[in-house]
């Protein structure tokens, strides 16, 4: 079967000196649910973006569905749903930006028919979001604007779907019934998942790959040993059947503990 993703031997980064990512590689079945963690900087959101062909590796291949990541047909295929920046000016509505997730090879400047917007119905109706569209997106609150993203990213119907901390802003209700779409429609598509809650996705994903700049683990478990080397510190992985936290023991006195929760990944 060929892989939906296969990465090789990438090395990638945003100028010269040190790589964000080295040496990685991963190899992404079909129907895969895989969550990437590690910590701030390690490298995840930058993984996605060459992935999506916004940067080009410094080495190294990226293959999906069996083509190079530079073939426009593949891009189109990939639905992506980016972090949510704070305080971004949209100057469009809701709709329109929904149906931005119908382009896809087509160009800017085509006229949406009956079935784009039906399908972008559908998804604002999946995220509980329909009554918002004709609203102006800077009127609305950051989960709001971060179930509209979902929305777009969903209304292409990609063979692939990355998200990067897609949940952040919205509330543990709207997490929730997000994780349960996402586990039905991983039956027909391949899902990427940046996360610093593994507890929140813990009983969907398939798998975890644990990244600190290079590959430092991935499999259908976890291990305490591999987290601590990407997160420099020791770690004690705490499981209810199946690996859902992760704890960091400070060297301090006050035994303080660091929850990967926290925080957000700037690169």
């Amino acid at each position: 079967m060929i892989p939906a993703i296969e990465i090789r031997d990438l090395s990638a980064g945003y100028r010269t000196g040190q790589p964000v990512l080295k040496d990685i590689n991963l190899t992404v079945m079909r129907n895969d649910f895989i969550a990437i963690i590690g910590p701030n900087g390690g490298g995840k959101t930058t993984l996605l973006k060459a992935i999506l062909g916004l940067i080009k590796p410094w080495s190294g291949k990226i293959i999906v569905e069996g083509f190079p990541i530079a073939s426009k047909s593949v891009r189109a295929g990939i639905g992506y749903v980016p972090q949510l920046i704070p305080g971004k000016s949209f100057p469009v509505t809701v709709m329109d930006v929904v149906l931005m997730g119908r382009l896809g090879n087509s160009g800017f400047f085509r006229q949406f028919t009956e079935t784009d917007r039906s399908a972008a119905e559908k998804y604002l109706l999946i995220m509980g979001i329909l009554h918002l569209s004709n609203d102006n997106m800077n009127s609305l609150s950051g989960g709001q604007k971060q179930r509209v993203l979902i929305a777009r990213a969903l209304a292409g119907e990609p063979e692939i779907l990355l998200l990067d901390e897609p949940v952040a802003s919205v509330d543990h209700e709207t997490q929730e019934s997000f994780f349960n779409l996402l586990a039905e429609m991983n039956d027909s598509i391949t899902i990427v998942l940046v996360t610093h809650d593994v507890g929140a996705v813990s009983a969907h994903v398939k798998n975890i790959a644990c990244i600190n700049r290079t590959l430092i683990s991935h499999g259908e478990t976890l291990s305490a040993e591999a987290v601590s080397r990407a997160y420099g510190c020791p770690f004690e992985l705490i499981s209810h059947g199946v690996p859902h936290r992760v704890i960091g023991h400070k060297h301090q006195e006050d035994s303080s503990t660091e929850n990967i929760s926290d925080g957000g990944d700037n690169r």
